[in-house]
């Protein structure tokens, strides 16, 4: 074997190197961000609303968890701590409370607004744990307790699920969060179940006179004036949960520029007077949509941490930041 001399030294030197580099930018790449809930977490493990807020909705938090992680973001700091807060306040009948800050202390102050998506929600975010969720007791019994309680909520006839035991009536966007939940790809068990709900929630939701999607099985709903919530909001609700299930009346593609070309300058200005709906800047993100997404970081700049910035913006505006989306320039007409 012949003697490797100086400059061949060098080039493998290089060579290696070079490798080493792309390694390491590659696992840095893949390797998930941190989430960020500074302002939003307390000791406990508790997540509010908004930022420094006073109120706990379970159903956001879950929410805005389960969009992190999905989209890349590492929820380890947070997840633990919050399944266990969750566990201590979970009810005998398997449902969760909304809870506000009193003196330090948060104590139950409403009910849930809908037991049917809370549940789901629930079991989702838990399912996400297998291991903690399959060995430890409390995590197992509040898994079986949520499943129980999800359960009773089913429509026989419709297919469907309902709001609550008080409330006998079915929701577009609940029935979807329903169907994300039983759709994970480790949930084979549900398969057959997710198959059934999704041709349910088509029948029972799809209005074939107007190629929309209903919001409520309740009857007066067609009497409303039509609202960027809960109606325009709904008709791209579906686009949220990843399954093809045919009840969009065109190609995906295509129903979402449909939307964006009706609803876009309704959602990129809602922030002024309502939420900012971020989850939709990260359902463009997904469509390839930079440009929506990046005139949403523009326009919703200024409510953020304010009373119209709810954890889940907060999560979809670090979900763009971490692909590189900047908030579009001055120049830009978000039009």
């Amino acid at each position: 074997m012949s003697k490797l001399n100086s400059q061949h030294l060098t080039s493998i030197g290089s060579s290696l190197f070079g490798l080493l580099l792309s390694c390491l930018n590659a696992a840095h790449a893949a390797a998930p961000a941190a989430l960020d809930l500074t302002g939003y977490v307390d000791k406990q493990g508790a997540i509010s609303v908004q930022f420094n807020g006073d109120t706990i909705d379970p159903y956001f938090t879950l929410q805005a968890l389960l969009l992190a992680r999905e989209n890349g973001l590492d929820i380890s700091p947070y997840a633990m701590k919050w399944a266990n807060w969750m566990i201590d306040r979970q009810k005998p009948d398997g449902t969760f409370d909304r809870f506000c800050l009193t003196q330090g202390v948060w104590s139950p102050c409403k009910t849930a607004d809908a037991d049917d998506a809370l549940m789901a929600l629930w079991l989702k975010f838990l399912s996400t744990m297998p291991h903690e969720q399959a060995t430890n007791s409390r995590w197992t019994h509040s898994t079986q307790l949520s499943q129980a309680n999800l359960d009773r909520l089913i429509d026989t006839k419709r297919g469907i699920y309902l709001v609550s035991p008080v409330y006998q009536h079915g929701l577009l966007m609940d029935n979807l969060e329903v169907l994300s939940y039983q759709i994970q790809p480790d949930n084979k068990a549900k398969a057959a179940a997710a198959k059934q709900l999704a041709l349910s929630i088509r029948d029972v939701f799809s209005d074939q006179k107007t190629h929309r999607f209903l919001v409520s099985t309740q009857a007066e709903q067609k009497e409303l004036a039509s609202a960027f919530y809960p109606d325009q909001v709904a008709q791209i609700f579906p686009l949220l949960v990843d399954f093809d299930f045919n009840l969009l009346p065109s190609p995906k593609a295509n129903y979402y520029k449909q939307w964006m070309k009706q609803y876009r300058q309704s959602w990129l200005t809602q922030s002024r007077h309502d939420f900012a709906w971020g989850v939709i800047a990260v359902l463009a993100l997904k469509q390839g949509d930079s440009s929506s997404a990046a005139c949403w970081l523009r326009e919703s700049s200024a409510a953020q941490h304010t009373a119209h910035w709810i954890a889940t913006d907060e999560v979809a505006r670090q979900v763009l930041m971490r692909h590189r989306i900047e908030p579009a320039g001055l120049d830009v007409d978000c039009n």
